[in-house]
């Protein structure tokens, strides 16, 4: 049986292996997997401040600060001051961010497919509950 070591090792890789695969696949579309998360959460056309972004996708505010920065120069997100709150600034979602959106989002899913087709039915809901235990247990 694996120590708990290895099995830290191994979800470490795993991740890796998956990331920079998933990344890989969505380059060729023209986005990274982070840009294509910050516009999951904005693709519902809500404006979202950009600590909320930086919370929900578990990543630190500066980080995303400087992706943002990227996004808007790329023409996929903008920046406009709250209209409730005028000391807060939202990011929203541009056509342009949507229609990439869309594209990459398709491209996702056919590597999520092209994964789950290479573990069986089983394996996929037993490692699904397993990493879902994983991730509860560590919160």
């Amino acid at each position: 049986m694996p120590s708990s070591i290895d099995i830290t090792l191994l979800l470490e890789q795993a991740h890796r292996r998956l990331a920079r695969g998933l990344d890989k696949a969505l380059s060729e579309v023209g986005a990274s997997a982070e840009q294509w998360r910050v516009l999951d959460k904005l693709s519902d056309e809500n404006g979202r401040p950009i600590g909320e972004l930086a919370t929900l996708l578990g990543m630190n505010p500066p980080t995303m600060t400087k992706l943002i920065d990227r996004m808007v120069a790329a023409g996929l997100v903008q920046r406009i001051v709250d209209e409730q709150d005028s000391r807060r600034v939202l990011v929203f979602i541009t056509d342009v961010g949507l229609e990439l959106f869309g594209r990459l989002s398709q491209r996702a899913s056919e590597f999520h497919d092209a994964l789950a087709v290479s573990l069986s039915e089983k394996d996929t809901r037993q490692l699904g509950k397993l990493l879902g235990n994983i991730v509860l247990r560590m919160n």
